[in-house]
C-alpha cells in the first residue's frame, strides 16, 4: 500500500497499594493559586471506570474542542506494543482509546487515526490488546507502523545524542497528537509513561537503547511534544515490565493524569506509581532541558475522587 492511499484509506498488597492511593494530595498537591478560568496543568482523577475518568478529566481543560476543531485530522498514539490481553496492563486500555476517539469526533475531528509501531507481531498486538476493535467500532482508522515506508527521516535540532529519527508520517501530517501511554515498570527505562511511549512513533528503536536510552527519550520529546497526553492507570504493571508475565504483576489502581505537558504528566505518573520523577533519567533530563515542569509544585493541579 502506498503512503497517500494509506493515509486516506488484582490487588498486590506487597506493593504497598493501600500507601500509594490512600493519600492523594499527598502525591498531588496544589500549591500555587488556581486561575480564575480554571485553566489546569494537569489533571489527576481516580476512582473510575476509564471512560468515566476521562469524560471528567477533560472537563477540567475546556472540553476536546480545546484541542481539536472542526474538521482537523487527529492522531492517537496508544501503547499497542505486546501481544497480550488488556487485564495485563503492557498496552493502553481499550476503553479509553475508545473515549478519546469519540470526543474527538464530538469537537468536530475530520479523521481520526490509531497506530503504533508494535514489538510484538503487529497484526496480534492489534487485536489481542482489544484497541483495533475499540478504535474501529468509535470510527478511528487504524493503520500500521510495521513498514519502513511508511517514516520519514527527521533532524532532532536540540538533540545531545539523539540527532536525527525516522517518524511515523502519520506524526508529521497530522493537525492534532493525543499521546496515550500506559503506566508500568520498565526493564531498561525503570518506567514507561508519555515520553517512552514515543518510542512507538520511530522506525529504529534499537540505536537509542544501544546510545544512552535516557537521554534519547528526553532528546525525542524536544522535536514534537504531543498537544496533549493521557496517562492511562487503571491496571499497572507493577513489575515484569514491559510485556509482563501475567495479571499477577498488575497492580488495580483506576487512575489516569492528563496534562498538555509530557514531562508534568510523567512525573505524576512516577509519583502515583511509587517512585521520585528525578530517579528516572529521561523525566529529570528532559526538565533540565526545559522540556516540560517536574516539579509539581509549580502547577496547577486538579484532584478528582470519583
Amino acid at each position: 500500500m502506498k503512503r497517500r492511499e494509506f493515509l486516506k484509506k488484582g490487588t498486590i498488597g506487597s506493593f504497598g497499594a493501600a500507601i500509594l492511593l490512600s493519600n492523594y494530595k499527598t502525591i498531588y498537591p496544589i500549591i500555587r493559586k488556581i486561575p480564575a478560568d480554571n485553566k489546569y496543568d494537569l489533571v489527576a482523577i481516580k476512582g473510575g471506570e476509564p471512560e468515566v475518568m476521562f469524560d471528567k478529566a477533560i472537563q477540567s481543560f475546556g472540553g476536546m474542542k480545546k484541542f481539536v476543531r472542526p474538521n482537523q485530522s487527529v492522531v492517537i498514539k496508544p501503547n499497542i506494543g505486546w501481544d497480550v490481553n488488556p487485564e495485563r496492563a503492557a498496552n493502553t486500555n481499550p476503553k479509553l482509546v475508545s473515549q478519546i476517539i469519540k470526543h474527538c469526533f464530538d469537537a468536530g475531528a475530520k479523521d481520526v487515526y490509531v497506530f503504533d509501531h508494535t514489538c510484538d507481531q503487529w497484526n496480534k498486538c492489534y487485536a489481542n490488546s482489544g484497541i483495533e476493535r475499540a478504535a474501529k467500532n468509535a470510527g478511528a482508522k487504524v493503520v500500521t507502523g510495521n513498514s519502513e515506508s511508511y517514516f520519514q527521516e527527521v533532524k532532532i535540532n536540540k538533540g545531545v545524542r539523539l540527532k536525527s529519527a525516522s517518524v511515523h508520517e502519520l506524526i508529521l501530517q497530522s493537525d492534532v497528537f493525543i499521546n496515550v501511554p500506559v503506566l508500568k515498570s520498565h526493564g531498561s527505562a525503570q518506567l514507561t509513561i508519555g515520553m517512552k511511549n514515543m518510542m512507538g512513533i520511530v522506525w529504529d528503536r534499537g540505536y537509542w537503547h544501544r546510545n544512552d536510552l535516557h537521554q534519547c527519550i528526553a532528546d525525542f520529546t524536544s522535536f514534537r511534544k504531543p498537544d496533549l497526553t493521557v496517562v492511562d492507570a487503571y491496571w499497572v504493571m507493577k513489575q515484569n515490565g514491559p510485556r509482563g508475565v501475567s495479571v499477577g504483576d498488575v497492580l488495580t489502581m483506576k487512575s489516569q493524569i492528563i496534562s498538555t505537558d509530557i514531562v508534568a504528566a510523567d512525573a505524576a505518573a512516577a509519583k502515583l506509581f511509587g517512585v521520585a520523577p528525578k530517579e528516572i533519567g529521561h523525566i529529570r533530563l528532559a526538565d533540565e532541558m526545559k522540556l516540560g515542569v517536574m516539579d509539581l509544585s509549580k502547577l496547577s493541579i486538579n484532584r478528582i475522587i470519583l
